[in-house]
C-alpha cells in the first residue's frame, strides 16, 4: 500500500483583521520551529471560532508539538473545525472516528468532506458505497468518486477502478462518469470563489504534503477497493504539492509559504430580472445530490446575477438538476445563459415551458 499526503490549513493575509493576524503568526513560529509560540498564537482565534486556528491547533495537540500530545483534545478541536466547514477538518475527524469503528459518525463527515471534494474522503466514502459497507451500495456513485479520488493523486484508487471496470456494468459506469464531471464542476466553482470585499484573505486554507499510515476498510463481496490512508503525523502548515509515488521516508522539514498570486477582478454580472408570468426556465448542470445542487446555486446565483430567479431541484435518478427561473421568453433565457456562461465560465441552456 503507497502511502497518501493530507493537506492543513494556511492564512495568507492581505489586510488581516488581528485575529487572522495571529493565525498567520501562529504559522510564521511553525515554520521556525517555535511549536508553543505557535500554538499560543492560534488559542484566541481558535476559541472565537476560527477555523483554520482550530484545526491547527488539533494537529498540534495530535503531534504533540507545543503542548502535551492529546487525542482528545485534538478531535475536540477537528470537530470544531469540522462543525465550521473545514473539509480537511471534516476528512480526519472522519477518517479518525472510521479507524476506531464509529462508523456512522465517520460517514457524515467524510461525506461532508467528500462534497467539498476532498480526496481521501472521496476515496473512503467509494469504498463505503462499492461495498455497500455503512453507506448503500451504489457502484455509479462510487465509481464517480473513485474517479475523482484517483484525479487527485489518491495512488490506490487506480486499483480501485481497474477492479471496478471487472465488476461494474457499462450502463452504471457511465453514469458514474457523468457524475464525476459534474462533482469536478462544482469543485471547480468552489474553488473559483471571488472573495468580497471586505474578505481579508488572498489565499486560504492552502496545502501541505504529509506521511500517513493506513485505515482498514471492511471487505465484502464482490471484492472491494485497496485500504484508504489515514494521516499519522500532520503539520498545520507549508504550500500543497500533488502526492509522490513513493512513501516519504520522514515527516519533511516545513518549507516557506508562497503567498498566491492574486486573483483577477471578477467581470461584473449582467442584472437579470425574473418575469413572474413566464415559463421559461435555465438549466444549470446535473448534480450529484441535492447539497451540492444548492451549493452550486449558492456560487452561481452570487456570481451571475441571477439573484432574482427561484432555483429549482429536480431528482433524476441519482442527479439532481439545477433550473432556475421563471423568465419571459427564450430570448430573457438566452440572456441569463450568457451571463452565467461569462461570468462563472460553466454550461447553461434554456427550458422551454
Amino acid at each position: 500500500m503507497k502511502s497518501f499526503f493530507a493537506g492543513c490549513a494556511l492564512v495568507v493575509l492581505a489586510a488581516a483583521t488581528p485575529a487572522l493576524a495571529d493565525v498567520k503568526a501562529g504559522v510564521d513560529a511553525w515554520m521556525a520551529g517555535d511549536f508553543p509560540k505557535a500554538v499560543a498564537e492560534w488559542r484566541g482565534p481558535a476559541a472565537a471560532g476560527e477555523p483554520d486556528a482550530q484545526f491547527n491547533l488539533g494537529q498540534a495537540y495530535k503531534l504533540g508539538r507545543g503542548v502535551p500530545a492529546d487525542q482528545a483534545v485534538a478531535m475536540d478541536w477537528y470537530r470544531k473545525a469540522a462543525a465550521a466547514g473545514h473539509e480537511q477538518a471534516q476528512a480526519t475527524l472522519g477518517l479518525q472516528l472510521f479507524q476506531s469503528g464509529q462508523r456512522d459518525e465517520a460517514m457524515i463527515w467524510l461525506k461532508k468532506a467528500a462534497d467539498q471534494g476532498e480526496a481521501r474522503a472521496q476515496y473512503v466514502v467509494g469504498t463505503a458505497y462499492f461495498n455497500g459497507d455503512s453507506l448503500p451500495k451504489d457502484w455509479a456513485r462510487a465509481y464517480a468518486l473513485m474517479t475523482r479520488a484517483k484525479a487527485a493523486g489518491i495512488g490506490a484508487a487506480t486499483t480501485s477502478l481497474t477492479q471496478m471496470d471487472q465488476l461494474v456494468p457499462e450502463q452504471q459506469r457511465q453514469a458514474g462518469l457523468a457524475l464525476a464531471r459534474e462533482m469536478e464542476r462544482t469543485e471547480q466553482l468552489r474553488a473559483s470563489d471571488t472573495p468580497g470585499p471586505n474578505a481579508p484573505l488572498t489565499m486560504r486554507n492552502a496545502r501541505t504534503p504529509q506521511p500517513v499510515g493506513q485505515v482498514a476498510v471492511p471487505a465484502s463481496s464482490p471484492p472491494p477497493a485497496p485500504a484508504p490512508a489515514e494521516m499519522a503525523q500532520a503539520q498545520p502548515i507549508q504550500p500543497w504539492k500533488a502526492p509522490s509515488t513513493a512513501p516519504a521516508a520522514a515527516t519533511p522539514a516545513p518549507a516557506a509559504a508562497r503567498p498566491a498570486a492574486p486573483k483577477p477582478a471578477p467581470k461584473p454580472a449582467a442584472t437579470i430580472s425574473a418575469s413572474a408570468g413566464g415559463g421559461w426556465k435555465i438549466q444549470l448542470g446535473a448534480f450529484s445530490s441535492s447539497d451540492a445542487a444548492r451549493n452550486a446555486w449558492t456560487s452561481l446565483s452570487a456570481r451571475a446575477g441571477l439573484k432574482a430567479l427561484s432555483p429549482t431541484y429536480i431528482p433524476v435518478g441519482n442527479l439532481t438538476r439545477l433550473q432556475a427561473g421563471p423568465l419571459g421568453s427564450r430570448a430573457a433565457a438566452n440572456e441569463a445563459c450568457a451571463a452565467v456562461k461569462s461570468t462563472a465560465g460553466t454550461a447553461c441552456f434554456p427550458v422551454a415551458p
